[in-house]
């Protein structure tokens, strides 16, 4: 087990604490069809902070959870993109992770191993799947900041609507983390959703 602090990059759902939690401890998000085990450490984040990635967030492919398009990030394309960071633990963000790309956390979880070793290149591709590659997007108070999403870029896959379900996961974080009013949110998702 590793006590190791990293801050957890969320720009999709799991921005809302509630929906990040299920991550954590266990349990199945609002709207959603998976239940899921939870971390090994199931201690809750006690601080987050919201931040702003440099990078493009768009929706492509469809949630098996959620139906609809998934939250991506493209660390390469313009943006901004608004996100929210979580202070949590090197095992506890492979243990999310894991559960991302629809594993069991387990120990010896070779993801611990290279979020505690820092991403030689700045990327790690775990896998192929929808969220396996892992960046570090800046670094805060001396940790780095990390987060994960498809191998593919902004313009190399069709976009797809999120669910809204999904979407009210999103906006259920942007509000937590900012205080926007729904018009606030509302114009972030014209700006980010395709039409």
């Amino acid at each position: 087990m590793s006590d190791a602090q990293v801050w957890y990059v969320s720009y999709g759902s799991n921005m809302s604490r509630t929906r990040l939690a299920t991550y954590i401890a266990g349990g199945r998000p609002r709207g959603a069809v998976t239940t899921y085990v939870g971390a090994r450490d199931a201690t809750l984040p006690v601080h987050d902070v919201p931040v702003v990635l440099p990078g493009r967030l768009y929706f492509a492919g469809e949630s098996a959870n959620w139906g609809g398009g998934v939250a991506f990030y493209d660390h390469d394309a313009p943006g901004p993109t608004e996100a929210r960071a979580y202070l949590i633990t090197a095992e506890q963000f492979a243990d999310v992770a894991a559960q991302e790309m629809f594993r069991i956390p387990e120990p010896g979880d070779p993801l611990e191993e290279v979020v505690m070793n820092g991403l030689e290149t700045g990327r790690h591709e775990a896998g192929p799947g929808h969220y396996e590659t892992l960046i570090e997007v800046g670094r805060r108070d001396g940790l780095p900041m990390l987060t994960f999403t498809a191998p593919h870029g902004f313009d190399a896959v069709p976009h797809t609507r999120p669910t809204p379900a999904y979407l009210a996961m999103l906006a259920e974080g942007l509000r937590e983390s900012r205080n926007w009013s729904a018009a606030q949110v509302e114009a972030y998702f014209a700006r980010v959703i395709a039409p």
